[in-house]
């Protein structure tokens, strides 16, 4: 008796307290954007998929459907345009541009979060107007701004790589479900996904972007090739390392591995050896391995909790 009493106590109050609008953002997601350059007759092209979403007190939009502080979606998807026709140094430089655009023209817009997709293009027999996707990876950005402050974290995905020696897996644990042999020379492969964040006061004091990505790029690739792999985990460290001290300016750099097994395929029914030379390349199940690699004495930031899919 007392139980379902306090149980109804219990629901009466839930029921009495105030609902409130928590945290919320809006804009428009995916605008895809071509920018080709015609200043000479060697065109340029960028490739881009924008998403804006615009931080503030809405309120009354949400309660009312007062739509007064309400930037139009469509609004923020022009800009992307406007903004494309001006020209643009990296994908950073523009994502930048949009947050400081649109926390300074309405003055009730508080901050917001910003992300780009780049893709590349690369040209023909080094024609000069004539272009071929590259589909070797994704470049990729986000940025938020909140409390005046603008956190920029910068990327990349589906950088696919492998090594076909050079690398082990041994010394794990067995137990009576473990089948995997132990190896000394096995093929490590993966699909790349990084993305590392720029320290807040870097940002403000201005960084290259281009010169920053190639070479953080280059320094992954780096890292994969020269470390001779007992662990896809122990790469893994071995890239983010080599890209924090060279970059002073990245706090920390987040990656996710997944391991794209390839198998040794038995040839014994068909007479023939395979001395590891012809494999089975698995799409799935697979390995997957994630870390954030930082300085000593990095704080954890907010902005990932906005970024799905890393730890």
């Amino acid at each position: 008796m007392t139980a379902t009493a306090s149980t109804a106590t219990g629901t009466a109050t839930r029921a009495s307290t105030k609902i409130v609008l928590g945290q919320n953002q809006y804009g428009k997601a995916e605008v895809r954007v071509v920018k080709i350059t015609r200043d000479t007759d060697r065109h340029q092209i960028q490739d881009l998929n924008v998403s804006s979403q615009l931080h503030g007190d809405f309120t009354e939009a949400h309660r009312n459907g007062d739509n007064a502080l309400v930037v139009p979606t469509d609004t923020q998807k022009n800009t992307v345009y406007g903004f494309a026709r001006d020209g643009f140094t990296s994908v950073e430089a523009f994502l930048l541009r949009m947050g400081r655009h649109f926390t300074t023209e309405f003055e009730w817009i508080t901050g917001g979060r910003w992300e780009a997709e780049q893709y590349f293009w690369d040209r023909i027999q080094d024609h000069d107007h004539a272009f071929s996707r590259n589909k070797s990876e994704v470049r990729t950005a986000v940025l938020e701004v909140k409390d005046g402050v603008s956190t920029l974290v910068a990327g990349l995905e589906g950088l696919t790589v492998l090594k076909s020696t050079g690398s082990e897996f041994h010394g794990f644990p067995v137990d009576r479900y473990t089948t995997l042999k132990e190896t000394s020379d096995r093929i490590l492969a993966t699909d790349v996904t990084a993305r590392w964040r720029y320290s807040d006061a870097a940002v403000a004091q201005g960084i290259d972007f281009e010169a920053a990505y190639a070479d953080v790029r280059e320094r992954l690739l780096r890292a994969f090739a020269n470390t001779h792999s007992l662990a896809l985990q122990q790469t893994m460290f071995a890239m983010g390392e080599e890209v924090l001290a060279a970059h002073p300016e990245i706090e920390e750099i987040k990656m996710s591995l997944p391991n794209k097994h390839h198998f040794l395929v038995d040839l014994s029914p068909f007479g023939q050896d395979n001395p590891n030379e012809v494999f089975f390349a698995a799409d799935r199940p697979y390995g997957l391995i994630e870390a954030t690699i930082q300085r000593e004495d990095t704080q954890p930031h907010q902005i990932w909790e906005n970024i799905p899919g890393f730890c």
